[in-house]
């Protein structure tokens, strides 16, 4: 007699143009283990690739956004020698670099604790709305290993060196209101609004046009780029922008003073 077949670890829906994608392992506060990695990495490549989609959330199930990588699932390497952990390149580097690449905006709606890469997952995202009982945690230390998923890319960028160097290395949780005001995030809300809110957010986000995506592009490379390459990058995206429908539609709009219908092409 077959079993039956294990619960989806990730659920996903379409709601007014926003693809609202659910790390939904409850009894694990949602740790990113392969199976739900594997399901994660397949709903985000389905939301890009629906042209009914715009914009994409990313949330938790239950009192977890995600309590970071599952330990028991081979995350620590004991083998003699040296080299890299090979479920970071395979599995962990391969999706938040494609986040990183979504030529669509993403949303994070942060419900609960997010630890360890839960934290990656979610700075990935271009806006973070958490509930005011969310935290972020990189307690590497006390596992004896290092931040990962860009944490250490990410963090001095956004906090600076003293607040990135005190979250990882004294391992403290963060408390959302503390991470609003240090601008780790977006908003901080009460928690019986952070649906409402990200959702809100999201389909401002999905009501816009094409060129959002390519805004947020422009950004994320930003972090890196050289002065000069950044100027040239946004004049090739301008010019791509500026013969897209929405460009056409956007323009038509102002000057017949009426609200632009970004149809996002």
């Amino acid at each position: 007699m077959d079993g039956a077949a294990a619960a989806p670890k990730v659920r996903t829906e379409v709601k007014d143009r926003i693809g609202i994608i659910t790390l939904s392992d409850p009894a694990t506060l949602n740790a990113a283990g392969g199976e739900l990695m594997d399901e994660l990495s397949r709903a985000v490549d389905d939301a890009v690739a629906d042209e009914a989609v715009r914009a994409i959330v990313i949330t938790g199930e239950g009192r977890g956004f995600c309590s970071g990588a599952n330990l028991s699932g081979g995350r620590v390497d004991a083998r003699a020698g040296s080299g890299p952990n090979q479920s970071l390149l395979k599995v962990y580097n391969p999706f938040v670099s494609a986040l990183r690449r979504s030529p669509k905006p993403l949303v994070a709606a942060v419900n609960g604790v997010a630890a360890g890469v839960g934290v990656s997952l979610a700075l990935a995202c271009d806006i973070i709305v958490a509930a005011e009982s969310a935290y972020f945690l990189l307690a590497f230390r006390r596992i004896g290993l290092v931040p990962d998923g860009g944490a250490t890319w990410l963090l001095p960028r956004l906090v600076g060196k003293a607040r990135a160097m005190e979250l990882m290395l004294l391992g403290e949780k963060l408390p959302a209101a503390t991470a609003r005001e240090w601008g780790l995030i977006n908003r901080c809300v009460p928690d019986g609004d952070l649906m409402k809110t990200t959702l809100e957010i999201a389909g401002a986000l999905a009501s816009g046009p094409s060129s959002l995506g390519m805004t947020r592009n422009l950004v994320w490379d930003a972090f890196d780029a050289e002065w000069h390459l950044q100027l040239e990058a946004e004049a090739y995206a301008q010019g791509d922008a500026g013969r897209s429908d929405d460009a056409r539609e956007g323009i038509m709009a102002f000057l017949q003073k009426r609200p632009a219908e970004f149809k996002g092409r």
